[in-house]
């Protein structure tokens, strides 16, 4: 049998609780909920699909991977990609794309992923607000009302997450710190 998995970094608490309040409240406005099926999370490694029996060398291979720095992650404002796709946009910086990088690599070697190198659009850092069963018409109507919001947050990032599919929902199923000395 195989599960369904993602990489990604996953903002500490109160920022989590922020974001999901923020997904509620388009779910309660615009009755879409595709965004409530996960944590709010920065996807480092999209979704791919690995042997349920197998699941002991991911999670190996995980905590094999080695990032020796802290990753200062600034979130500001929002953003979209048009027309399916509302967002918490991520400031781009260096060490981020060095973490996304590092991983993709060791990924791709010790566990023969290649399903990320197929994405052609490059790596967009970002934290989805809404999307998934979001229909042009409410793309447009939640994007006019966040188009001139403002957020802004910070937090420093010193792990990555496995999330597994549970059901219809993804779920933070293991962390794996980075090597800080």
């Amino acid at each position: 049998m195989h599960n369904k998995y993602f990489i990604a970094i996953v903002p500490p608490e109160p920022l989590l609780s922020e974001i999901r309040n923020i997904k509620k409240t388009i779910f309660e406005n615009y009755d879409t909920k595709g965004a409530l099926r996960s944590p709010g999370h920065i996807t480092l490694h999209m979704p791919f699909s690995w042997e349920e029996k197998k699941e002991e060398k991911l999670i190996s291979e995980l905590s094999a991977f080695k990032f020796e720095d802290t990753v200062s992650v600034q979130l500001k404002n929002y953003n979209c990609f048009e027309p399916r796709v509302v967002f918490i946009d991520v400031v781009k910086n260096k060490m981020l794309n060095e973490l996304q990088l590092n991983l993709v690599k060791h990924a791709k070697q010790k566990l023969q992923l290649f399903n990320q190198s197929d994405d052609m659009r490059g790596f967009h850092p970002h934290v989805t607000i809404a999307f998934r069963d979001l229909k042009k018409p409410v793309f447009y109507k939640i994007w006019e009302e966040y188009s001139t919001k403002e957020f802004e947050s910070e937090f420093t990032c010193k792990s990555i997450c496995l999330l597994k599919q549970a059901e219809k929902e993804w779920e933070v199923y293991k962390e794996f710190k980075f090597n800080l000395p």
